[in-house]
């Protein structure tokens, strides 16, 4: 989830197209890119995004009031070209759904999807949900992907090297879905099933291999993991799109892979995930943001390609300032501070500074292995302020010389 898209173009045709008068109410503000930044439109709703700046230079006589949030779905729709270090250059078509809250429910349900073809001839689709239901009562989640897949791998452990790596190439597809049923005020828990298959797994590389890798953790072409899930969630954002000062995610999730679902071994694992939103000053609109993400394999010997590693959440967003894959290892823990803050007034632009940190072990039963360092800042440009949807742009660093632009539809977490 990823985009950078047509959305720098069109910015462009909006900072060139400054001659046009403006067709809302008067404004001492020609409409380029630059005054939309500080510009106000007028009514209750002072917010200005995106779409506001299209509607100026477009002649579009309207004004889109808060009052839209509430009563109707709003779509953040790009398509268009992007970047990252895994991908490259990649043509893509993004879409993100925001939901109004259910009768009775506190919280947003959001549909999102995401098409992609890049640079390495990958190919990746993914259609995910977040579904809530009438007064809360069920939290409905699936991930469904396919993905064609050429892609270095490093190997395990954190002492791998930028310039030793396999050759992988393989086919993927995901199926999790689980239900959680609400015990108490926020509070959810619920079985689920996790499919991880892939085929046709290669390995073309013939020199500067990785030490410790893929072939020799134990080379297969192709692993199936299949597991039932015990899913206990904590929840108290209302938009996951951008979640709100003073709210709290906490998620763990017990997943129990059996040959007798089709699994090609017995393993076990356990993700604990946690991320709390505080306003910092106190009473201000920026944002401290704290995450911590953790996936530890309790018992058995996890598909090589299953193993946890840098960016292997639902969204490929943990370990900026590294490659994703670029670290592998049977335990993985990760740990990221955020500072959001306001740059114009009226919402439009924001701004982060992020520092984050991860670690891992290599091989079955070896213990956690040092600790690597992430940093950086990025934009935030409001797409949808009634989704309330940013588009963000990062800047990332790392060791031994890893760093790279990355990009997202929505908050990183």
């Amino acid at each position: 989830m990823k985009p950078f898209s047509i959305l720098l173009i069109c910015l462009f045709c909006l900072a060139t197209n400054s001659k046009a008068q403006d067709t809302l109410p008067k404004s001492k503000h020609q409409k380029n890119i630059f005054t939309l930044a500080f510009y106000k439109q007028p009514g209750k709703d002072s917010m200005v995004d995106f779409i506001d700046g299209l509607y100026r230079v477009f002649k579009v006589n309207k004004i889109r009031q808060e009052g839209d949030e509430i009563n109707r779905a709003h779509l953040t729709f790009i398509p268009g070209v992007e970047y990252s270090l895994g991908t490259g250059i990649a043509a893509s078509v993004n879409a993100s759904l925001v939901l109004p809250k259910a009768k009775g429910s506190n919280n947003k349900s959001t549909i999102f999807t995401e098409l992609k073809y890049t640079q390495n001839h990958q190919i990746v689709a993914q259609f995910a949900t977040n579904i809530w239901s009438k007064n809360g009562e069920y939290n409905f989640n699936n991930n469904w992907s396919f993905l064609k897949y050429p892609q270095k791998d490093f190997g395990l452990g954190s002492n791998s090297q930028l310039g030793l790596f396999d050759e992988l190439d393989y086919s993927y597809i995901r199926m999790y879905q689980s239900i959680l049923k609400r015990i108490a005020p926020n509070l959810y828990f619920g079985p689920g099933l996790n499919i991880d298959y892939h085929w046709n797994i290669s390995d073309t590389t013939t020199k500067l291999k990785p030490i410790n890798g893929f072939n020799q953790y134990g080379r297969r072409n192709n692993s199936n993991s299949t597991g039932f899930l015990l899913n206990l969630l904590y929840d108290t954002r209302v938009n996951n799109v951008n979640p709100a000062a003073n709210s709290t995610y906490f998620n763990i999730v017990y997943r129990n892979n059996q040959t007798f679902l089709g699994s090609d071994q017995n393993w076990q694992s356990m993700i604990i995930d946690y991320r709390k939103y505080l306003p910092f000053p106190s009473g201000s609109k920026n944002i401290l943001a704290f995450w911590s993400y953790n996936q530890l394999t309790l018992n058995g010997k996890p598909p090589y390609l299953d193993l946890p590693n840098t960016a292997s959440d639902t969204y490929s967003n943990f370990g900026r300032g590294y490659v994703q894959s670029r670290f592998r290892g049977d335990k993985f823990l990760f740990a990221e501070s955020e500072y959001r803050f306001c740059i114009t007034e009226n919402g439009f632009l924001g701004g982060v500074v992020f520092a984050n940190m991860q670690s891992m072990s290599g091989q079955p039963g070896q213990s956690i292995q040092g600790m690597l360092p992430g940093y950086g800042a990025g934009v935030r440009i409001k797409f949808n302020k009634h989704s309330n949807t940013n588009v963000s742009l990062d800047y990332g660093f790392g060791q031994g010389g890893s760093k790279g632009l990355f990009m997202n539809l929505g908050e990183v977490f």
